[in-house]
């Protein structure tokens, strides 16, 4: 199942390590089968007030996103990012093609619901 690396950035300062990360960043995916899905972008703002950078790659499954991470040549470039950036960076599946919103009401990782009279309030 295709996987994802999303990065929501912040406060990125560019100037000679962004430029040389981005110089960089491509090699590192190629190995893994990486590919950037979203990568910044002029944005329409429909809800809310986003004002970041979000960067997706994606990857044919988890084990090639974390082995990508992991790799010496990212690891040798990502502190050129988190020096000069601040941001969240995570890994999630995608869905299949199938997929129907309704789809995660019977999954483990569902949240449950207490009833607000579960607790004694004594």
């Amino acid at each position: 199942m295709t996987s994802y690396a999303v990065a929501h950035l912040r406060n990125v300062e560019m100037g000679p390590d962004i430029v040389a990360y981005l110089e960089t960043i491509d090699a590192t995916l190629a190995p893994f089968q990486g590919r950037f899905i979203i990568h910044g972008g002029e944005k329409e703002q429909l809800e809310g007030n986003f004002q970041d950078d979000l960067i997706v790659v994606a990857f044919p499954n988890r084990q090639a996103a974390r082995a990508w991470y992991g790799s010496p040549a990212y690891q040798a470039i990502l502190h050129r990012r988190t020096g000069n950036s601040l941001g969240n960076v995570f890994l999630i599946d995608g869905v299949d093609d199938d997929h129907r919103a309704t789809d995660i009401l019977s999954q483990s990782f569902r949240r449950s619901t207490v009833s607000p009279f579960a607790f004694d309030r004594n």
